[in-house]
């Protein structure tokens, strides 16, 4: 069933069969295997556990008769292979294969065996997983983690170990721990899709040194980050900028920026830090959502608070400053020497009571976002009493609280007051400030996952096949990188306004052309073997008259063919200056990183563009939110506004080239590299005034595949880590007895609708759908119903317009989902699971057969080759439904209470 997870016989077993030697004699068992063996039996499993030597004699009759979900598999590396092969004859569903050592031919053996069985695997070279809620240890990690609402995945096994002891001494409790090793079957991905399904798990921690498939990681990450909190630590962070890059952008640009912008986006958290990991996941799992920077300080000591405010500087956050009204209320009942001015310093006199009507003053503000409470022991002041007090005042708080006890020993039972009432607490100011950055960081990067734009904006349609005609000619003679006239013919395909450029052969014609176009123009040199014309002395601005172009076209030409010897030149480019004398200059650029794909960048422009270094990114596609975001996020934000008596730019026009280059992005796989350097923007507009792209063959890129029906994979965008919205599924239909409905794929923004039409249900419609008596959606899942990867799964919604008259007589509009019908690609990938369901008020009006007709023709159009879904049996009209649809129904084996229906597309 669709609400049932794939992996659930994998980490939520019922029987586990575990092939680790003879478990009746240790002293034969191999290290590993020992403590597999040993960590299996510390604790009372709540399923049925067997032990097995495949060397025992036995029928295969036997084995087949033994049946198990899981198989636990900890021998030799020679031995593993038939350990598999006996796990499938007992029919088991997945293996852990717990290991080190096993080389990339090894893996692919049992991966091999694994597909052919119908089996998951999960390893080779993984230490194993914990189920504390299952009292299920089947690693080699050390004992049994406590029980608590945190998932862990960890790449790491050495890393996986030191955690778990860390977390034993600060009362830190898991869902699941898995550890991943080098060439596992099952990856990151997969584990995130499961945990971001586990009711267990509240948030997720993962330790990762690499990915192998960027759609795939982006997919599961998105899909978990929507539902719950995800924190990641990543090692590798040494910046690994292309030496090669052929434009600034592809210089500045290296891949841990990349894996940055790919988190941001994904709505996850980076940390970077073992220390900042669980401090990110402490204050996370106590589901504060802060809505902003500004973090307020409470403190009784200057020094302290002084430090938390240069670092909350720092970071980048907002010191929280209460309004005048709440000063003037608050003052009076503080201590005489207290101060509000910048800190809420309360002074050394500072007790219980203050602390408390200072937080309810600060709760009440909307001028702050959070509040940070620092104590600093004094004579006289109990530490645990003030405690006390925020642990009482913290219930009435609807924002994000943190605490900073100073000292050890004096303050120890306070700390435990803290923690007993869940209020994240530090022992530094400054890990409390990074703490609240991370739940800020949090919220700013879910507002980027909601985001889902289409790979073409609502602008003026592009010239996408003239821009393909330019790529193929430039492939054609074998070249990769464009000339400046041929680069400025893809930027004016996608609309984005060029500077006019002709190309002179010689000096006279660089004088004729120029005449022509007016002066002052500006010369630049014409060769496919040059980044960087102003390195060379290729670039002539600002020349006023005939007889000075050609001494520069003749000096230019000679300039560089001294100073690049081996460089081809056609000539030179002449076309008019720029005229804004206060326009900003501003690059623009795309990269194609190997993970992920292409990436937009943005940040200040001209000559001076790697020296600062200013290069904000994201994944395309891009919509008008993103690209603002993506704005501010740079250094040069802060001159675009009034700057230096100087009007605001166009911001609209910079955002509209933006999304023209993600449109390139999305349509023109064949992009490498791309610099927009200067693109100039002022009150008016914009205009690139020049611009140099290289090309390659149509990169495989994010999912390593460029083929139709392997898994869905839309070869349009098999480039792209993150899938465009599917636009092209939209569609308004008839509805039967007047009136009409408008049917599209899911957005993340209809989760309000979605949740109405669960509610509005019958009792019985909602039991048919989902098989439990729930009256509404829990949060996880309606996040996972609604922010969905168009690659491997789709939902269609009929939104119903319903018009209503007010009393005053004004009209107005509402939007109503009255139908989804949707499907999951399944684990085999050529095959999917349906479900429908469809309003009470709505059945019997054609609304179930039209949506199941569109989401087959979708499955069909991503290359599946058969749908399928679970019909209980006693629900009658969807199974005369599916009969009309023309699905085979069949027994399910093992639910007799349920009906499987088939169909072939």
């Amino acid at each position: 069933m669709l609400d049932k997870h794939y992996l659930t016989p994998l980490f939520a077993p019922t029987s586990v069969v575990v092939l680790a030697g003879p478990h009746d004699k240790p002293e034969s068992l191999s290290p590993l295997a020992r403590h597999v063996q040993e960590a299996l039996r510390a604790q009372k499993f709540t399923g049925s556990l067997s032990f097995m030597d495949i060397h025992t004699s036995g029928t295969l009759a036997d084995l087949a008769q033994a049946r198990a979900d899981l198989a636990v598999i900890a021998l030799p590396a020679d031995e593993v292979a038939a350990a598999m092969e006996v796990a499938g004859r007992m029919n088991c569903r997945a293996a852990v294969v717990v290991s080190t050592g096993m080389s990339a031919q090894q893996a692919s053996d049992l991966r091999r065996i694994a597909k052919r069985e119908g089996m998951f695997l999960l390893g080779p070279n993984s230490l194993g997983i914990q189920r504390p809620s299952l009292q299920f240890n089947a690693s080699a990690v050390g004992p049994l983690a406590s029980e608590g609402s945190l998932g862990l995945i960890c790449q790491s096994g050495a890393l996986t170990a030191s955690i778990l002891d860390w977390a034993r001494s600060n009362a830190v409790g898991f869902s699941s721990v898995v550890t991943l090793g080098a060439h596992t079957d099952l990856g990151i991905a997969a584990v995130l899709d499961f945990l971001a399904h586990d009711p267990r798990t509240q948030s997720i921690v993962v330790y990762m040194e690499g990915i192998q498939n960027a759609r795939r990681f982006m997919s599961a990450l998105r899909s978990a980050a929507n539902a719950k909190p995800v924190i990641v630590l990543k090692a590798g962070r040494k910046p690994a900028g292309n030496a090669a890059a052929l434009t600034h952008s592809g210089a500045i640009v290296g891949s841990d920026e990349v894996f940055d912008a790919a988190l941001r986006r994904a709505g996850a958290v980076r940390v970077r830090t073992f220390v900042e990991l669980f401090s990110a996941a402490k204050c996370l799992a106590s589901r504060y959502r802060a809505v902003g920077q500004r973090l307020a300080v409470i403190t009784n000591g200057g020094g302290p608070g002084v430090l938390a405010a240069d670092w909350i500087n720092e970071r980048g956050l907002e010191l929280g400053h209460l309004s005048a009204e709440t000063v003037a209320s608050l003052a009076p009942q503080l201590p005489p020497l207290a101060t509000l001015s910048e800190l809420i310093d309360l002074s050394e006199e500072a007790g219980p009571e203050h602390y408390r009507l200072a937080l309810e003053a600060a709760n009440k503000d909307k001028q702050i976002d959070g509040v940070l409470a620092i104590f600093s022991p004094k004579p006289g002041r109990d530490a645990t009493a003030v405690a006390q007090a925020l642990s009482d005042a913290k219930r009435g708080m609807n924002k994000p609280l943190l605490t900073s006890w100073l000292g050890d020993t004096l303050v120890l039972p306070a700390r435990q007051t803290l923690r007993k009432a869940q209020i994240p607490s530090f022992r530094t100011p400054e890990a409390a400030v990074g703490a609240f950055n991370n739940i800020s960081t949090f919220y700013r990067n879910q507002q980027l996952l909601q985001q889902t734009p289409p790979s073409l904006s609502a602008l003026a349609k592009p010239d996408i096949e003239g821009a393909r005609l330019v790529i193929e000619s430039v492939l054609a003679e074998r070249r990769h990188v464009l000339t400046e006239m041929e680069s400025k013919s893809l930027l004016a395909a996608f609309h984005i306004p060029v500077t006019r450029t002709l190309q002179a052969r010689s000096a006279h014609e660089a004088m004729m052309i120029a005449t022509q176009l007016g002066y002052p123009v500006a010369l630049k040199i014409d060769s496919p073997d040059i980044s960087h014309k102003s390195d060379v002395g290729g670039v002539a601005l600002n020349v006023h008259t005939g007889t000075a172009v050609r001494d520069a076209y003749a000096d230019m030409v000679q300039r560089v063919g001294h100073q690049q010897p081996g460089a081809r030149i056609n000539g030179v480019t002449v076309q008019n200056m720029a005229r804004s004398r206060r326009g900003r200059e501003i690059c623009i650029g795309m990269v194609s990183d190997e993970y992920f794909g292409p990436v937009v960048t943005f940040g200040a422009g001209g000559t001076m563009v790697e020296l600062m270094d200013d290069g904000s990114m994201e994944l395309p596609p891009l919509n008008q939110f993103l690209a603002r975001r993506l704005i501010e996020r740079s250094r040069v934000a802060e001159t675009l506004g009034e700057w230096r008596g100087a009007s605001p730019v166009n911001f609209e026009a910079l955002e509209q080239v933006l999304l023209r280059v993600s449109e390139m992005a999305c349509a023109l796989p064949q992009l490498r590299e791309m610099d927009i350097n200067p693109l100039i923007v002022d009150a008016s507009g914009v205009v690139a005034v020049d611009a140099r792209i290289v090309v390659g063959e149509a990169a495989h890129g994010a999912t390593g595949s460029i083929v139709v029906g392997s898994g869905g994979v839309d070869s349009s965008y098999a480039h792209l880590a993150i899938m465009p919205y599917p636009a092209r599924y939209e569609q308004v239909w008839p509805m039967r007895g007047g009136g009409e409905y408008h049917v599209r794929p899911i957005r993340p923004d209809d989760a309000q609708m979605l949740q109405k039409l669960v509610r509005e249900l019958s009792p019985e419609s909602r039991y048919f759908r989902f098989v439990s008596q729930l009256a509404e959606l829990p949060t996880s899942m309606l996040a996972r119903f609604t922010l969905i990867d168009y690659d491997r799964e789709m939902a269609l919604v009929a939104v119903h317009r319903d018009s209503m008259v007010d009393e005053h007589g004004d009209t107005h509009e509402t939007e109503r989902i009255i139908g989804v019908s949707r499907y999951v690609t399944n684990p085999d990938q050529s095959s999917c699971e349906f479900a429908l369901l469809v309003a009470d008020d709505f059945a019997g009006r054609g609304l179930g057969s039209r949506l199941m007709f569109a989401i087959m023709e979708v499955a069909r159009d991503r290359g599946l080759v058969e749908i399928q879904g679970l019909v209980l049996a006693n629900n009658p009209n969807m199974l005369k439904l599916m009969r009309r649809l023309g699905f085979e129904v069949k027994a399910f084996p093992d639910d007799p209470e349920f009906r499987l229906v088939v169909h072939q597309l």
